[in-house]
């Protein structure tokens, strides 16, 4: 458990100008009606089997597991690849997954029966995703791009180079988020996202290229660009079908109490403490649609949940949520204004840790045609912790909305669990591909049919 304390203010570069130097006044933001519950499971979700082809009964699938998934949709084992991250597929019907511990990309038949390294020898190779025929791999300090035929590659050019990690001289090692992942917009833009080097660092936002951020660089090449600051980790990077670029983005832990009233049953102000039952449940985790200079307010500024903020056991949405000014580096707003930011339009319920982001659009049969899918790995130091799920939010009008749980079940009540998805991928037959770094493995998520 985390033991309360008073944190003082951080030493902090200024930005933007702030109203003041206290502590943020308490408001009900939101009515008690307009807090739905995020990622319950749906009545259309039941039990089912996870079938294990022979020779695919490795640890932890050498027993029977069982998932929460669609009335009548089936889940089965479609690959074996240790710790396989993020997942793309090729124009020939392969499906691409990166491996970032053993520096490869692997290529999967269309029947998952065969599956060998396409790429080796990258510097943790992350994000995939295509452009044409067009393969862009994100590795921990460059993207690089390939030309993809015949289930080979060729050509590899380098189309920004340079991006920090833990090999940069002037961070020595000292980098908690160096994996990447890419976008290419149907202009040609390439994004790629920036992690922070940690939990909180305002040195992050004045590095060389900024550091938790999406960059961009121009259709046909060019220096990279800050697209959007102030996300912490926006591991999640996927383009929608209307062209707009959305991030989900990997949260703060430890973040201390912003209110000026006591929490709970405490007797004075709890302003400024790190409270155990507090973090659980807070910040939320942003799932944000970016347009040139959208600032996410990371470190400054964190995404409220709570329906009646400041009062422990609030109520939660996660639809358009405001920011509220980090009690620890932003006290008042001195360095921030957080009111003057955007909404956040979707979010995940705090420590969520979402991974891989993927559009649906017309892949996959009502009521997920035209939605975003992504993977929720579920915390590592919440209580009671998050469950790992593979998410969906449905999709119109440019716009997600609430998050829903597509599959559930690897987690059970004791917290134990048999797996965690990166990434979900909906194919070419229909069907929705998870990838699972802890249990390394690839599923295949069907409906009805397929």
């Amino acid at each position: 458990m985390r033991i309360a304390r008073l944190l003082a203010a951080a030493a902090t570069v200024p930005l933007l100008a702030g109203c003041g130097m206290g502590p943020n006044p308490v408001s009900n933001t939101f009515s008690r009606a307009e807090a739905p519950v995020a990622a319950a499971p749906s009545d259309a979700l039941a039990p089912a089997p996870l079938t294990v082809p022979p020779g695919m009964n490795a640890a932890p699938l050498d027993r029977p597991r069982e998932a929460l998934v669609p009335r009548g949709w089936t889940l089965s084992v479609f690959a074996r690849i240790p710790n396989a991250r993020m997942a793309a597929w090729a124009p020939d019907g392969a499906l691409l997954v990166s491996v970032p511990d053993d520096g490869r990309v692997y290529r999967v038949s269309p029947d998952g029966r065969q599956q060998a390294p396409l790429v080796e020898g990258l510097s943790q190779p992350h994000g995939l995703t295509f452009a044409g025929d067009a393969l862009y791999v994100a590795e921990s300090n460059r993207v690089l791009a390939y030309d993809y035929a015949d289930g080979r590659v060729s050509t590899p050019r380098v189309v920004v180079d340079g991006l920090p990690d833990s090999r940069s001289p002037d961070l020595r090692g000292a980098y908690g988020h160096e994996l990447k992942s890419v976008a290419v917009g149907p202009d040609g833009a390439v994004y790629v996202s920036i992690g922070s080097t940690g939990n909180i660092s305002v040195a992050d936002r004045a590095a060389t290229p900024p550091r938790a951020s999406i960059l961009r660089v121009p259709p046909g090449g060019g220096p990279a660009e800050p697209y959007a600051t102030g996300v912490r980790n926006g591991t999640g990077l996927a383009v929608a079908p209307d062209g707009a670029v959305w991030t989900a983005v990997n949260g703060r832990d430890n973040v201390p109490y912003p209110y000026d009233r006591p929490y709970g049953d405490a007797s004075g102000s709890s302003f400024g403490q790190v409270i155990d039952e507090y973090v659980t449940n807070h910040p939320a985790e942003q799932l944000a649609k970016l347009t040139p200079g959208r600032e996410l307010g990371w470190p400054y500024c964190n995404p409220e949940p709570d329906v009646n903020p400041g009062e422990r056991g609030s109520p939660q949405r996660f639809s358009d949520l405001p920011m509220v000014a980090d009690a620890e580096l932003n006290p008042g707003g001195r360095e921030m204004d957080c009111a003057s930011l955007a909404p956040v339009e979707q979010a995940f319920p705090a420590h969520s840790a979402p991974l891989g982001l993927a559009f649906t659009e017309g892949a996959l049969p009502a009521p997920y045609a035209s939605g975003a899918l992504a993977g929720v790995h579920g915390s590592w130091n919440a209580d009671p912790p998050v469950g790992p799920e593979v998410s969906f939010f449905p999709y119109e009008n440019g716009a997600l909305g609430p998050q829903q749980t597509l599959v559930g079940g690897f987690q059970d009540p004791t917290g134990a669990r048999w797996g965690r998805p990166v990434a979900a991928v909906a194919g070419p037959d229909g069907a929705v591909y998870i990838t699972d770094d802890d249990a390394g493995a690839v599923y295949r998520l069907a409906p009805p049919g397929r």
